[in-house]
């Protein structure tokens, strides 16, 4: 802290002396201000993520968030008053036929008739002044608890009494079991790794509601079945998988941090579970790969796609850059909905009473430029590739050139610059300008790397109820089976029966060693047309 100076010391102080004090608490004071602004920014951004929405979408831009309050956003006094008939009746109504529709694929049972006797009809209409009329039927859908069965099997055992092979003992031929000398089944293991892994349930409410069921099984047993299987069975069909990923020319990633005990050497260690998917426009074979790692080392990544050649798209982590610089064949590419972040929190963080100087604000004008990248890129999803280039060349390129000239003008412009997010935002598209603009020159990159945020999500809704794995062994099973499972259901598979599928037929193809080779399960896919049809979620028209 500076020297403090008396009423008397200033008194003999001369001018320059004074002025010269002046200037030095200005600059103390300016400081100080920009500190306040900056600590009232980040409490404002830390209550919006702690009570506000976490959406970033701007409801009159495409793609983008709503920061106002309802009442000023949507707020027309050209709008008529609607009538109660209109407020009561706005209930979208089911499509036609739409509930036979959805319950043609289960088993009916036809419950007895609800019969009107003889006597009753002569008593009400008087005898015989009656005739029938058709039938009305009705359906409802019936939901049974869960049902439990053990299952007896018999293997006929002989032995010889005499000749060549006398005492020797032949068996009947038993089918490869899941696990030898185990209770589990394909149908149970699917039931505990859907629960688990597709309902984000942890292991012990899944053996306190077996329990509740008669059924004791402790969740170590369950996880003890989860890993040996992943091991013996998912790495060769997840391997597989990750050979099919790496041929197609544009993938995405992204990481999120987790837990693990056996690997925290202090309370600040974070190990990392990764997720490499297909890209977001590649709508044939999706494909979603989870991978535990101890870091965030750039390594991970170039280990990854050491033999890839192709586009991976992300979000800035430097990482992935390195692996581009590294990897002659690869480029990166980087994710708008991270460019836009920065500025979406300072304007949750500004002042709420001024809609009109949030409405002129650098962040709130940026969020409207990237709103219209967003909007013309929205109508090319579902056009050829050829043509997304063409539109997104004509359309989207001189908006994207023209944001990046006028970010590079208001950086020039020293008179105000801005601060907090704001300048964060700025900064951030300059710094990544080259890798925010590959998705102009290839039709077949995304615009942003949501996808892979979307196929993490189960895993992070997941890691909120069971807190931490015990294990990296642990880890790295919950990775192959997050793998299959976000994998089925982006192909249109009920998970439970694909998983019970997979148990069933991956024992087959065990060799004498338990080894199995990935070249032969191409049938077993998630996206293979052979698959039982009870493994195909049912589509609706």
């Amino acid at each position: 802290m500076g020297h403090k100076h008396t009423l008397d010391e200033l008194n003999k102080l001369s001018r320059n002396e004074l002025v010269t004090i002046i200037l030095s608490m200005q600059g103390q004071l300016d400081t100080l201000n920009e500190n306040i602004e900056k600590l009232i920014e980040q409490v404002r951004i830390a209550n919006s993520h702690r009570f506000g929405k976490s959406s970033e979408k701007l409801s009159i831009l495409a793609g983008q968030q709503s920061f106002f309050d309802e009442a000023d956003a949507a707020y027309d006094a050209s709008v008529e008053e609607p009538d109660i008939e209109e407020v009561v009746t706005t209930k979208k109504k089911k499509t036609k036929g739409q509930r036979e529709l959805d319950l043609n694929n289960f088993p009916v049972d036809v419950i007895p008739a609800y019969r009107v006797s003889e006597e009753e009809l002569d008593q009400f209409y008087g005898k015989g002044n009656w005739r029938r009329m058709p039938d009305e039927t009705y359906k409802r859908l019936r939901h049974e608890p869960e049902a439990w069965t053990v299952e007896l099997h018999t293997v006929e055992v002989y032995v010889g009494t005499g000749g060549e092979h006398q005492d020797e003992f032949l068996r009947g031929k038993r089918p490869k079991d899941l696990l030898r000398n185990s209770i589990v089944t394909p149908s149970l293991l699917a039931s505990i790794l859907n629960v688990k892994y597709v309902n984000s349930s942890a292991l012990n409410r899944v053996a306190q509601e077996f329990e509740r069921n008669g059924v004791n099984i402790s969740k170590q047993t369950m996880s003890n079945w989860i890993i040996r299987c992943a091991d013996r069975y998912f790495a060769p069909f997840v391997e597989r998988m990750r050979q099919e990923l790496l041929k197609l020319p544009v993938t995405q990633s992204d990481e999120t941090p987790t837990q693990v005990i056996e690997e925290s050497d202090h309370p600040n260690t974070k190990c990392y579970m990764w997720v490499h998917r297909s890209g977001e426009l590649y709508k044939e074979r999706p494909i979603v790969i989870y991978e535990y790692q101890k870091g965030r080392d750039h390594h991970i990544p170039l280990e990854f796609y050491k033999d890839y050649k192709g586009v991976i798209v992300t979000d800035g982590l430097n990482q992935y850059h390195l692996v581009e610089k590294k990897l002659q064949d690869v480029t990166n590419a980087n994710c708008w909905a991270h460019a836009r972040r920065d500025y979406a929190d300072a304007i949750k963080a500004a002042d709420k009473s001024n809609p009109g100087a949030i409405k002129n604000s650098i962040a709130y004008q940026a969020l409207e430029r990237i709103g219209k990248f967003y909007e013309e890129d929205e109508k090319l999803k579902n056009i050829p590739s050829a043509e997304r280039l063409q539109k997104r060349q004509l359309f989207i390129k001189p908006l994207v050139e023209d944001y990046f000239a006028w970010v590079k003008e208001i950086l020039a412009d020293t008179t105000v610059l801005p601060k907090g997010k704001t300048a964060d935002g700025l900064k951030y598209s300059i710094n990544q300008e080259k890798y925010l603009k590959v998705f102009l020159d290839n039709p077949d990159v995304p615009i942003d790397n949501s996808a892979s945020e979307r196929s993490i999500r189960t895993f992070c809704i997941g890691k909120k109820n069971w807190m931490f794995h015990n294990t990296a062994n642990g880890a790295s099973s919950s990775a192959l089976v997050y793998s299959i499972s976000e994998t089925a259901k982006l192909n249109n598979l009920r998970p439970y029966y694909y998983f019970k599928y997979i148990l069933t037929e991956l024992p087959k193809h065990c060799d004498e060693k338990g080894n199995i080779d990935p070249a032969k399960l191409d049938y077993l896919m998630p996206w293979s047309e052979s698959l039982p049809e009870e493994c195909r979620k049912p589509r609706r028209s």
